[in-house]
């Protein structure tokens, strides 16, 4: 099996209050995480939803838990037929939150968005959880992509973070409603992943 961390440790950077990225975070677990989101998918086929304006988004979406994300002010629907987080992708979500500072986060869902070559994600708040206590824990597997992280407006000055593979990104507390999104992603092949960049994220949505 490729290994994709050759000498180098994880380590972490401050990102805002409350927020963190744990570079290389993933380690050893990319590959099982990569299997979870093929299982996903073969379940629940990636899709393109349209945004309230009535766009089709460039980022094909699926995933897995109590609660289906499903646009904007839409929100989340639950899922009562839905399968429940695997025991690999709670126990990391688990453990990445815990890195970050969050000992209490159990998720109950993960959004996995598919980036493919010139897919983006605007400026956006996560706020139709119920519980705006408990953190986002976002994992990136495969292409990097520019992470934009602002502040409680959208008009706020952003941050512009490369994330590369096995990065995670965990935020709360006072930056748990903070802008944040994604820039076109440019061309490349990942050994795991190909022409994709994948996003991971955990939440408690119910």
């Amino acid at each position: 099996m490729f290994d994709f961390f050759q000498d180098e440790e994880p380590w972490q950077e401050p990102l805002a209050s409350g927020a963190v990225v744990l570079r290389r975070f993933v380690q050893g677990d990319d590959h099982d995480l990569y299997q979870e989101v093929n299982n996903i998918a073969a379940q629940n086929p990636f899709i393109h939803r349209i945004t309230p304006g009535g766009f089709r988004m460039s980022v094909a979406m699926t995933g897995r838990g109590a609660a289906q994300w499903l646009s904007g002010r839409d929100g989340y629907l639950s899922n009562s037929e839905s399968l429940p987080l695997s025991d690999t992708l709670l126990a990391f979500a688990k453990r990445a939150a815990i890195e970050a500072g969050y000992p209490d986060f159990i998720p109950d869902s993960c959004l996995i968005n598919r980036y493919a070559v010139d897919s983006k994600m605007t400026l956006h708040q996560d706020k139709n959880e119920r519980d705006l206590r408990q953190p986002i824990v976002s994992v990136s597997l495969g292409l990097p992509a520019v992470f934009l992280f602002g502040g409680l407006l959208r008009s706020d000055k952003t941050s512009k973070v490369l994330l590369e593979h096995g990065d995670v990104v965990v935020w709360g507390g006072e930056s748990r409603l903070c802008f944040h999104g994604i820039s076109p992603l440019k061309p490349g092949i990942h050994p795991l992943t190909g022409p994709y960049r994948f996003n991971i994220t955990f939440r408690k949505a119910l």
